[in-house]
């Protein structure tokens, strides 16, 4: 594990620390310092906000949480970071939502093929879910939806490779704005998972 990977590891384990009610000590003689957050690391009042949530659903269900295999910081074609978590699972296989909210945007695109927008009922992150191979029935922009209901199913639509169908599953800490395309990568492996590795 590199060090920017593990200066990352650490300080998510901290927000989860943090946000799990858990007070860190500081030393009365010296002032806290406010640092830059870490890439894909939740702020505090985010972090705060979602830890009823936690760990969220798995995604594919049939896939379990020891399963994981993080691909954040993974490079891709033009050496751009992945920012998301990959699933592999087989063609078909159930997607399901990892926390209460409201589907956004149903959005067939180049890259993520058939994807769903989802926001936390909070409307703090976006929940991203893509190269879906067909959505489930009936879901519709605007919906509201409860934590494990379907989605639809995982596939290989848009840039993924067709012989290797997964979900693309993204996390991103929305602005003010809560533009549904717009927001900081966050690292969803830990959120799933609970704890930092």
């Amino acid at each position: 594990m590199n060090a920017a990977r593990r200066a990352r590891r650490t300080a998510i384990a901290a927000m989860l620390l943090a946000a799990s009610g858990a007070a860190i000590a500081q030393s009365p003689t010296q002032p806290a310092v406010t640092l830059p957050l870490p890439d894909g690391v939740l702020s505090q009042p985010i972090a705060e906000r979602l830890r009823p949530s936690l760990p969220l659903e798995v995604p594919v269900p049939q896939v379990s949480r020891e399963d994981l295999v993080d691909s954040f910081d993974d490079r891709r074609e033009t050496d751009r970071r992945h920012e998301a978590l990959d699933i592999p699972a087989p063609r078909g296989t159930p997607v399901v939502a990892v926390d209460d909210g409201e589907v956004v945007k149903l959005f067939p695109s180049k890259p993520g093929g058939l994807t769903v927008y989802q926001f936390d009922r909070t409307r703090s992150v976006a929940y991203y879910y893509a190269h879906l191979d067909h959505y489930a029935e009936g879901l519709e922009e605007g919906r509201l939806v409860r934590r494990g209901e379907v989605l639809g199913a995982v596939g290989s639509t848009g840039n993924a490779d067709p012989a290797v169908p997964h979900l693309h599953f993204g996390v991103f800490e929305l602005g003010p704005e809560r533009q549904w395309w717009k927001g900081r990568p966050i690292d969803p492996l830990p959120l799933l998972i609970g704890t930092s590795r």
